[in-house]
């Protein structure tokens, strides 16, 4: 068999991998669009709409959230073709492994580690600062060194450094959160459509209650004017808009791991497809309604940056809607979290049927039939790391990873559509001509607008990812071995 790092799985190869898979296709189209729901609307609803609005785009968060949705959208549209081709989990390493190449795929797939296995740690993190807020509610106390990292902790207690401290309530959601995922992907689901029912109810709530307390002069100017700080830095105006829209990307973060569920759903070809879509598309309506009313109700300079949503309803004199609305940020992230960690696994499940990844990432359990051996080693890794690290030191990681994989997925459709014309497509990106480099080009753009410390911290990562690949996965590769 062909040695270059490009050789490319054959499509013959994913039919059979389809053929012989060993997990339960128990997902139907709306199913797999609640799990879409459940990765995109969490914490981002809850809080990232302060900052940027506070800081960057006046009332113009709702144009904001339009711009972020249509760079989602060139990315959706090619996620959603390559599932109607490829309806295997594995996502968009699986996508480029049959397009690009092996290497390429490779890289993506280490890089698709970023995006899940950080993106539940971090929501992890974020899950048990709400739930401290939960608490003090009602006026229930713990002590600062069990709910905090020893960073965060030492800070807390004015401290010079690091204090022995331990984020219990992180360690404790994510092995909650790993049980459920361990017992089966209709468990899984059933308790993902619970909690999108819960988290949903409130966001309609925040809406419709909320708009009631709209006051239209909050809404002037409805793009403040152009602000220059003493120090050079800009705010406000169209550039302002476009800052918050980089804001407000990552909210949206998510949709993708729609597809990493295709070997579980009923019907993949078609439902993966409808659910990504459908699931941007809901999220957006609401994001937009609820910068509207978030805006409308407090004026944009004094929007709480921790807690925009829960703080409004406060100040509006309801704040027995803060209870409501703090669960519903409780219940938000743990969807969040149980949809990362489905998505992880199913990734390391797709590479190690490859051959990439070691045979103890493919074990599927007898009963439950799912990657158990894994899920409690993603289990395990993320429920240390979020008990004993800062959230700012992992949730930008999780953004590369994702950028990076939108990015090469946008490019990888359209050079199939040259590469294999006549290959079935049962959903093809409209005007891919202009999707697809579109889809590019916002990803790779919102990419340079991260931190040099980040772009370090991701170089080193890669590094390590191609050194993997050359010590071991390139010569375990199933496409290394001899045909029989």
């Amino acid at each position: 068999m062909e040695r270059s790092i490009w050789r490319k799985k054959p499509m013959s190869a994913f039919e059979a991998d389809m053929k012989k898979s060993e997990l339960k296709r128990v997902l139907t189209k709306w199913g797999l669009t609640s799990l879409g729901i459940g990765a995109i609307i969490g914490g981002g609803i809850f809080t990232l709409t302060g900052i940027a609005a506070h800081d960057h785009a006046g009332p113009a968060l709702a144009i904001a959230f339009i711009i972020a949705a249509i760079g989602c959208t060139f990315a959706s549209l090619c996620y959603s073709e390559f599932a109607s081709i490829l309806p295997v989990e594995g996502s968009a390493y699986a996508y480029s492994y049959g397009t690009i190449g092996e290497f390429f795929a490779w890289i993506i797939g280490w890089n698709l580690i970023l995006e899940y296995m950080m993106g539940a740690t971090t929501v992890a993190v974020a899950w048990s600062g709400y739930f401290e807020k939960f608490l003090h509610l009602f006026g229930i106390e713990l002590p600062t060194v069990l709910m905090n990292d020893p960073y965060t902790a030492g800070e807390k207690l004015g401290l010079n450094g690091p204090t022995p401290a331990f984020n219990i309530a992180a360690f404790f959601i994510t092995w909650i959160v790993t049980t459920i995922l361990v017992r089966g992907i209709q468990e899984s689901a059933k308790t993902n459509n619970i909690i999108v029912i819960v988290k949903l109810s409130v966001v309609i709530f925040v809406i419709l209650v909320g708009a009631f307390f709209v006051k239209v002069d909050n809404w002037q100017p409805f793009i403040p004017e152009r602000v220059i700080d003493a120090d050079g830095t800009g705010h406000f105006g169209w550039s302002g808009v476009i800052t918050a829209a980089t804001i407000v990307f990552f909210a949206y973060i998510g949709f993708d791991a729609v597809s990493t569920q295709a070997g579980e759903a009923i019907n993949p070809r078609k439902d993966v497809p409808f659910a990504i879509i459908a699931s941007l598309v809901i999220c957006t309506v609401l994001y937009i309604l609820v910068s509207l009313v978030l805006t409308g109700m407090v004026k944009y300079d004094t929007l709480d940056l921790k807690a925009p949503v829960a703080s409004a309803f406060a100040d509006a004199g309801l704040p027995w809607a803060v209870f409501i609305i703090t669960l519903a940020a409780v219940a938000g992230l743990t969807s969040v979290m149980l949809v990362m960690m489905l998505g992880q696994t199913r990734v390391f499940l797709g590479m190690a049927k490859d051959g990439l990844l070691p045979n103890f990432f493919k074990e599927i359990h007898p009963s439950f039939k799912t990657p158990w051996k894994s899920t409690l080693l993603v289990g395990l890794v993320v429920s240390v790391v979020s008990a004993l690290t800062p959230i700012d030191k992992v949730s930008e990681m999780c953004s590369m990873g994702t950028l990076l994989a939108f990015a090469m997925i946008s490019g990888a459709v359209l050079l199939l559509r040259y590469q294999k014309p006549d290959i079935e497509r049962p959903y093809k990106a409209p005007a891919v001509w202009f999707v697809a480099p579109m889809g590019v080009l916002f990803n790779v753009f919102l990419m340079t607008q991260v931190r040099k410390e980040t772009w370090h911290a991701f170089l080193i990562w890669s590094a390590i990812g191609i050194t993997v690949y050359f010590l071991y996965s390139r010569n375990k590769s199933n496409l290394n071995k001899s045909e029989s």
